[in-house]
């Protein structure tokens, strides 16, 4: 029997916030109900926005908020070669094409990519999946219920490895997910819409689809994505407990009272045994500051 195995997944581009702990307790909750293990990985394929540091605070900010992870943590910088390799079938089987296209160009198409404009030449071209024509996926999502997606009519052709080199998130994500034997991804609801393309990443490579939830976004007052936002302020490493029941709340679950002098670890096991996903909402959940 496949052990269930979640993960947390934050990208280096600065410090851990509210909406980054409300998914890494949701990702925490579903993983540890039953048993299963917590992964972590660093996300900083998109070497351009890491921000010097942020990986080791994060790591660090996790720690101080009692989450303890089973398995290695990677670094998605130290995974090219894997990359590489999936990409370099992809290519063989004639499911990814070098893109000469700018992105000028690709506005004048409406911004999706379904044919290469001929005669272009650029001495670094994107590699794109080739999406195929009438190419529907359908999922099932733990929060969202049933979801799907028209990939060649609503996104297009999608990139696979940027042109400036940087190799991108719908092929490292489907790489690593496989990679670590995950079997259940928890994430933000901002990444909803990419699932469709993973899952036909996933098929293409002849990899195992995990099942996925994605969780409310966290949204200042104007509605704008906290991590967007400047409401986006750190969490405090010194004081976890509120922060920790704040993101409890915010993920529709039942107010309990802690101990006075629980530590955040036993919090988090009391948390697993009175965790609903039922009761997850749907909509973003708005934080004035």
């Amino acid at each position: 029997m496949q052990t269930r195995r979640g993960r947390f997944a934050p990208s280096p581009t600065g410090p851990l916030h509210p909406g980054s702990l409300l998914a890494a307790l949701g990702s925490w909750l579903f993983a540890r109900r039953g048993g299963g293990e917590w992964w972590l990985r660093v996300e900083d394929v998109d070497r351009i926005r890491e921000v010097p540091g942020a990986a080791l605070d994060q790591l660090e900010m996790l720690a101080a908020f009692g989450f303890v992870h089973d398995g290695p943590i990677v670094r998605q910088s130290d995974r090219d070669v894997l990359y590489a390799e999936a990409l370099d079938r992809l290519l063989v089987d004639g499911h990814a094409f070098e893109c000469h296209c700018s992105r000028s160009v690709l506005e004048t198409q409406g911004g999706i990519h379904r044919a290469c404009i001929l005669g272009l030449q650029r001495p670094d071209p994107a590699i794109r999946l080739r999406v195929p024509d009438d190419c529907t996926v359908e999922f099932d999502d733990a929060v969202h219920g049933r979801q799907s997606q028209r990939i060649d009519r609503d996104v297009g052709d999608f990139v696979l490895r940027r042109a400036d080199g940087c190799w991108a998130y719908q092929l490292a994500v489907v790489v690593d997910d496989a990679a670590q034997g995950m079997t259940e991804v928890v994430r933000g609801a901002d990444l909803l819409d990419s699932t469709p393309r993973q899952m036909l990443l996933q098929r293409l490579l002849g990899m195992s689809t995990p099942g996925y939830a994605h969780l409310p976004l966290l949204v200042d007052a104007h509605g704008h994505k906290l991590s967007k936002s400047s409401s986006a302020h750190p969490v405090d490493r010194d004081d976890p407990l509120p922060a920790l029941h704040e993101a409890w709340l915010q993920l529709g679950q039942i107010a309990f009272a802690a101990s006075p002098q629980a530590t955040s670890q036993e919090w988090l096991h009391d948390a697993v045994a009175r965790f609903d996903p039922a009761r997850i909402p749907r909509e973003a959940q708005r934080i004035v500051p």
